[in-house]
């Protein structure tokens, strides 16, 4: 789950960096007395056209038929509009008027914060000959639990992720090992290279006081 998490936090958060974007679902299930993060992602298909956008919360409780209008974001004003999510919803879309990503973070998750959320872009397009009105809806059905399950999909994510740890772990010895034998080898390559530098030398001296004792001897 925590796996899972993170992924979704990392795929929200390179949604923001304007150099692309992705719609990546919102995770629907919640823990208890925990924070939540409601996702939401409305990717534009130009990203050269300016836009701004108000993004709208709803919320509806099982067996009910209405939504009620929870939560209204129209930059830079974030307003909780239900007594019920009073002081426990944060923004944490896109902090401009250019809206790609519409999440809410919901603090102290309860019971009765189970059922379908619907979450509405309102976007305006700035063409160059007239102005665009789109309007996009997403929608999140939640389920509140005591403890979190942990999906078959993250047990796996889990352990790939040890496996990629203990994997880079014995590459970083293998390289480590490798460069200690290619630097001990070029020192021996050094130090025999110095030894054969050091005999001739030693042999052409001999050679020279071999030759000045033949000429004193003649």
């Amino acid at each position: 789950m925590h796996v899972l998490s993170l992924f979704v936090v990392f795929s929200l958060l390179v949604c923001r960096c304007h150099g692309g974007c992705a719609e990546v679902d919102s995770m629907t299930e919640a823990v208890l007395g925990q924070g939540f993060l409601l996702g939401c992602i409305s990717c534009k298909n130009r990203e050269e056209v300016p836009a701004q956008s108000v993004v709208d919360w709803h919320f509806r409780p099982p067996g009910r038929d209405q939504f009620v209008h929870i939560f209204q974001y129209d930059h830079p004003t974030a307003d909780i509009l239900h007594p019920d999510f009073s002081s426990r919803l944060e923004w944490r879309g896109t902090p401009g008027r250019d809206i790609q990503i519409g999440a809410v973070y919901v603090h102290n998750v309860t019971h009765n914060d189970s059922g379908t959320y619907r979450c509405t872009f309102h976007r305006t397009l700035f063409l160059s000959m007239y102005n665009q009105q789109v309007t996009v809806e997403r929608e999140v059905e939640l389920t509140v639990v005591a403890v979190a399950n942990r999906e078959l999909t993250a047990v796996i994510a889990e352990i790939m992720m040890y496996v990629l740890i203990v994997f880079l772990q014995l590459w970083l010895v293998g390289v480590l090992v490798y460069c200690y034998k290619k630097t001990w080898n070029e020192h021996e390559a050094r130090q025999a290279r110095k030894a054969l530098k050091a005999q001739a030398a030693l042999l052409e001296v001999k050679d020279d006081c071999d030759g000045e004792q033949l000429e004193a001897q003649q």
